[in-house]
């Protein structure tokens, strides 16, 4: 049997790298960086004013004077304005290139303008190159500002413009085919009788994926009849880059899968993990070395699986290089579950004043309670240490 370090670390061992391709900058948010960027500047690329007010030359102020004739109005974007002579100063606007000869900014709270002179307070404390962002202080022209495998979220889009990046290279997000199995399912619009389910695993599959902008997901829902299973499943890993299956892989008489699976040439990694709930999950990698997880078909096993082995995967192959596991502290005991398995239980968090994040464990009656996961957080996962499962032991925290 797989323990849970395991499993992950098998999966991650299987995983491709997938390719890149060119975005536009507009059309980037969200992806990965498959490629380093360099400053094309000096980051700033001049010496910046960072407050309203007047731009000095500070010799001027340490011999000690404090009145200044102002010779013109510095805004940004406007070429630098010049000082004629070290008694005279400029009005700078924030965001505005530093006058030329000068070298130290007064902010407007600590001086006086009576027409063409400018009087700083006798209280003002002024230091030499004060309120002026450097040019390059932040970065030389070609030096990496952005790393591959960077998620290019709102930050990462304001310096990519800032830096003339029009077009770079981004991890090509994989295609998913989500497959749901099992006669039970229906649709969520369709008749229900007495007897059968609505199918809700590939949409909560999905909505992961897209939450966690892991890739582009497709739904297929398929009857348990081996020749439908292993031709659609067939098809759809000629069509796509991974494949997620839900339901069928446990021991049953219609648990047709990993038989499917089999037919299809894939190269079983693992079939079940010493853990609980999803213990029947199942691992492995086609002829093509696409990844096939197929996860158990009670719900709350699936979306167990899915957020501590297969959403990690997806992010791991896409370059995503700002992968961490959240820690936090119980808020109670954990006192049932098996002992000598890893157990998983979903939880609320919440920070504390003192900065300790919190898990607050939810009970779940089955496997199939799924309706008990609306309004946690994630799953916490619980070691098998005596220790693990008591009040203030830190977990790690696999968001949904």
């Amino acid at each position: 049997m797989t323990v849970a370090a395991e499993a992950a670390q098998l999966i991650e061992d299987h995983m491709p790298i997938w390719s890149s391709n060119t975005l536009q900058l507009e059309a980037a948010v969200g992806h990965i960086l498959a490629e380093d960027i360099a400053a094309d500047r000096d980051v700033p690329a001049f010496d910046r004013v960072t407050m309203d007010g007047i731009a000095i030359n500070f010799s001027a102020y340490s011999a000690g004077r404090r009145s200044f004739n102002v010779c013109g109005v510095q805004a940004a974007g406007v070429a630098p304005l010049a000082l004629d002579n070290k008694d005279q100063c400029v009005r700078v606007m924030t965001g505005a290139v530093l006058p030329i000869a000068t070298d130290t900014v007064i902010p407007i709270e600590r001086i006086e303008l009576n027409g063409d002179a400018a009087e700083i307070s006798s209280t003002a404390q002024v230091a030499e190159g004060q309120f002026v962002h450097r040019r390059g202080s932040d970065g030389a022209q070609g030096s990496i500002v952005l790393k591959r495998g960077t998620r290019i979220r709102s930050p990462e889009m304001a310096v990519l413009a800032s830096v003339g990046k029009a077009q770079f290279q981004v991890t090509r997000p994989p295609r998913i085919a989500v497959i749901s199995t099992g006669d039970e399912l229906v649709d969520v619009a369709e008749p229900v009788l007495p007897h059968q389910i609505r199918s809700s695993n590939g949409r909560a599959i999905q909505a992961a994926i897209t939450l966690h902008q892991c890739g582009y997901a497709t739904r297929t829902r398929l009857r348990d009849e081996p020749a439908d299973l292993l031709a659609t499943i067939s098809r759809l890993h000629a069509e796509n880059d991974v494949l997620i299956l839900s339901g069928g892989v446990s021991m049953g008489d219609f648990d047709f899968v990993p038989g499917a699976l089999d037919h299809l040439g894939a190269k079983r990694v693992f079939h079940r993990i010493d853990q609980k709930p999803g213990r029947p999950m199942w691992f492995g990698v086609s002829r093509d070395g696409k990844p096939i997880f197929a996860l158990p078909g009670n719900p709350v096993s699936t979306l167990v699986c899915l957020s501590r082995y297969v959403i990690p995967a997806l992010r791991t192959s896409l370059g995503d290089v700002n992968i961490q596991t959240e820690i936090a502290s119980l808020s109670a005991n954990v006192t049932d579950g098996p002992k000598d398995w890893t157990y998983f239980v979903p939880v609320t968090l919440q920070w504390q004043r003192d900065g300790r994040l919190l898990a607050t464990p939810h009970k779940i009656n089955t496997s199939g309670d799924f309706a008990s996961l609306a309004g946690t957080d994630g799953i916490a996962e619980l070691g098998i240490d005596e220790n693990a499962r008591n009040i203030g032991s830190p977990v790690a925290i696999y968001k949904w």
